[in-house]
């Protein structure tokens, strides 16, 4: 890219923290952080391809205005954690929606090809989940108690087990992005099949129902954040194929740091869909208002910290970098 073309992309950038800086306009420090970042990744570029040109001359001064700026107003926060999840992180994932949308709906996409494949294929269903926990879940129905898969472990060993199981798969989910975020799909692919071939094969006995009211009291929040974890392979993928005015090295660099946050972000959600499988889920003899009531609110808390927070802050934040 020329430096003219760079810094016409870049300009009214540039110009609105200027403004914050020589204004004093009061802006959350953190906010002011994350700008100064980006400020001087721009400044490591313009040094790798225009050295010694008026830009480069243009963003070092304004970098050293902003450094002295952030670190003699800034107090290191005593509470680091709640910064990071109030603030750094939902600023930052507002960038990540497009990639938080394809995780979904590759993800919903095999959902239909596994509930697809389970009508129209009577051996499907145990390819996919084995012939073990089939035989067993059909022995449950004999029984009359078909979800008694969730009250055969103790609750703290369900509750570790399947926390540090989610884990993992999320974990998967955010390394295999590195294949170019191919890898991070074929995880959605493998669990989405899975979910809607399993959800048939309830529906397939007359007790899609019973089973919905019962999985999704854990599998809201489980679910969910497999499918952000998801994005941040995504996120890792795409700074590899599409570094933008970085070096593909730095981009990389880039995409692993935000794909890291936003991995980060899903263990809260995690360790509460782990203790909802482990102490809740197992008593199937709740009211159906409070098995809708834990499913709806699950839903709600993941919309608004990963869609509706994020835009509320890049709202507010667009609002404050406005020149007036």
């Amino acid at each position: 890219m020329r430096e003219a073309a760079f810094a016409k992309q870049n300009k009214n950038k540039w110009l609105q923290f200027e403004n914050i800086l020589s204004n004093k306009t009061t802006v959350n420090p953190n906010e002011l952080s994350d700008l100064y970042i980006e400020i001087t990744d721009h400044l490591s570029y313009v040094k790798t391809f225009y050295p010694n040109s008026n830009t480069e001359r243009y963003l070092n001064q304004l970098a050293s205005k902003a450094h002295l700026k952030i670190y003699t107003t800034k107090k290191e926060s005593k509470n680091r954690l709640i910064s990071f999840f109030k603030t750094e992180f939902p600023t930052q994932f507002y960038h990540h929606q497009r990639e938080l949308l394809i995780a979904f709906l590759v993800f919903a996409l095999f959902c239909i090809v596994g509930a697809y494949s389970a009508a129209h294929e009577g051996d499907f269903v145990r390819a996919i989940l084995g012939d073990g926990y089939v035989n067993m879940t059909l022995e449950n129905i004999e029984n009359n108690d078909p979800m008694a898969v969730y009250k055969k472990m103790g609750e703290v060993n369900m509750f570790l087990g399947i926390t540090i199981n989610n884990i993992k798969v999320a974990l998967m989910a955010f390394v295999y992005g590195i294949l170019f975020g191919v890898g991070s799909l074929f995880v959605m692919m493998q669990n989405g099949i899975m979910l809607g071939s399993f959800q048939y094969f309830f529906y397939d006995k007359g007790l899609f129902w019973e089973s919905a009211r019962t999985i999704w009291i854990h599998g809201t929040f489980e679910i969910s954040v497999i499918i952000i974890a998801g994005c941040s392979g995504l996120v890792v993928g795409n700074g590899i194929l599409f570094p933008g005015t970085y070096t593909r090295l730095e981009s990389f660099k880039r995409g692993i740091v935000n794909g890291l946050k936003i991995l980060l972000s899903t263990i809260p959600f995690f360790v509460v869909a782990g203790f909802l499988e482990g102490f809740v889920t197992r008593h199937t003899e709740m009211p159906d208002w409070l098995a809708i009531f834990i499913i709806g609110s699950s839903l709600s808390c993941i919309v608004f910290y990963y869609i509706i927070y994020p835009n509320q802050l890049h709202k507010k934040l667009t609002k404050t970098l406005t020149p007036n």
